[in-house]
């Protein structure tokens, strides 16, 4: 094959190249984008799990075809997890996960979506939606692959395989996903999420993230007599509190490596105000002057309207590059290796974000970050490459064989 995939020795196509195949990934994720499985950040953060009932008719999907392909002990769990296991065709002992999730973010609507499919210049079909909606590759696109990887496996018993456990997760766009993870029935010791963009992206190394909300109380008198009441805005303490933090630190002037505090959600009336953040940074030393920033914005506008402010940091996920190194596993080297088997050079990058993986990783298995093909993300402008998404199932054949 010619143009974005570098052939690297001899390139082992699984998916790839296969008109069949690759016309069983496509339906599947097109189906998949149709299914409204949004979630709702605000609700899992008080604790409601799964965030939205509309993730269960994912899950449900999703058992129903694990089942069908003949997969050993498929359950859907009381959290709405979806786990899988096929048994090992050959002598080799390691069982590898692979995960990816259900639901899409809440931003953005994911409600009745139109997947259209076109080709490109390239020959490539490029898959959005009609413009209404972000189209879901984040993380059908991940979840088509694995399942797709799966009947390939099955439709081809000659093909010697080891163990192979999955898990279909929900929230994770909210920060909820391994919240309630079934660990009690994972055997494998390492595992890879299919949650990436471009084809080639393989990450090992995420943001630390921690999350800020912040109270402003202020008092509420009749406009009338705001002076002589002694009237403190809320309002305005929250406006002057967003005005002190640094402009060069927002997302949207930050990229590559650099750090950001964003401010997420605000609402507020003379008597009370509050706003959500989230800081991320790569490193914890920025972290913590993330947090020094936001502690002083804070005290100077109690200093200057008086009021209270009641300011909570809660930690979200963290790096998972150290615990991967400290974990002794061939995680990383298995996936080079089986990315240049399939003809992609894999090129690392951070993670300008998290993925059920950084938690996982936390939790004592190590998880990279596979591509899957989708690209802008988040956003009506979503869309997904069929030749990435085939390179990405190929690569989780190979992981396996």
């Amino acid at each position: 094959m010619k143009g974005i995939f570098a052939t690297l020795g001899h390139m082992i196509n699984y998916i790839s190249g296969n008109e069949l195949w690759e016309e069983k990934l496509l339906k599947r994720f097109v189906k998949y984008t149709a299914i409204w499985s949004e979630s709702d950040g605000n609700k899992a953060d008080e604790g409601v799990f799964p965030s939205t009932d509309r993730q269960w008719d994912f899950a449900r999907e999703l058992e129903k075809e694990l089942k069908a392909l003949g997969m050993d002990n498929v359950v859907l769990t009381e959290n709405c997890y979806v786990y899988g296991r096929l048994g090992s065709s050959c002598s080799k002992d390691e069982s590898i996960c692979f995960l990816a999730h259900m639901d899409t973010v809440d931003e953005v609507s994911g409600k009745n979506v139109k997947a259209q499919i076109s080709k490109n210049e390239e020959g490539d079909t490029i898959i959005t939606s009609d413009g209404t909606t972000l189209l879901g590759a984040d993380d059908k696109a991940g979840v088509a692959e694995i399942v797709t990887a799966l009947e390939y496996f099955k439709a081809n018993p000659e093909i010697p395989h080891g163990e192979i456990e999955v898990i279909f997760s929900p929230d994770e766009e909210t920060g909820h996903g391994m919240d309630k993870v079934p660990l009690e029935l994972l055997k494998s010791k390492k595992a890879y999420t299919l949650d990436g963009g471009h084809i080639g992206e393989v990450e090992i190394e995420c943001f630390n993230a921690w999350a800020a909300h912040i109270e402003f109380t202020g008092k509420a008198t009749h406009t009338g007599d705001a002076k002589k009441g002694g009237m403190i805005n809320a309002n305005l303490m929250l406006a002057s509190f967003l005005n002190k933090l640094p402009s060069d630190m927002r997302p949207e002037t930050t990229e590559n490596r650099e750090g950001f505090i964003a401010v997420m959600e605000t609402q507020g009336s003379i008597a009370s105000a509050s706003c959500d953040l989230l800081l991320r940074s790569f490193a914890m030393e920025e972290i913590n002057k993330e947090k020094e920033i936001i502690k002083k914005a804070c005290a100077d506008v109690e200093n200057t309207f008086g009021g209270i402010i009641d300011l909570t940091f809660k930690e979200q996920y963290l790096n998972m590059h150290n615990k991967i190194e400290e974990s002794g596993s061939n995680v990383v080297d298995c996936l080079v290796k089986a990315c240049k088997d399939c003809g992609v050079e894999p090129v690392f990058k951070p993670i300008r974000g998290g993925t059920d993986g950084s938690r996982l990783t936390e939790m004592g298995i190590p998880t990279p970050n596979i591509w899957t093909g989708g690209h802008n993300f988040h956003s009506k402008s979503e869309w997904a490459s069929l030749n990435q998404m085939a390179k990405a199932a190929d690569v989780v054949i190979r992981l396996n064989v």
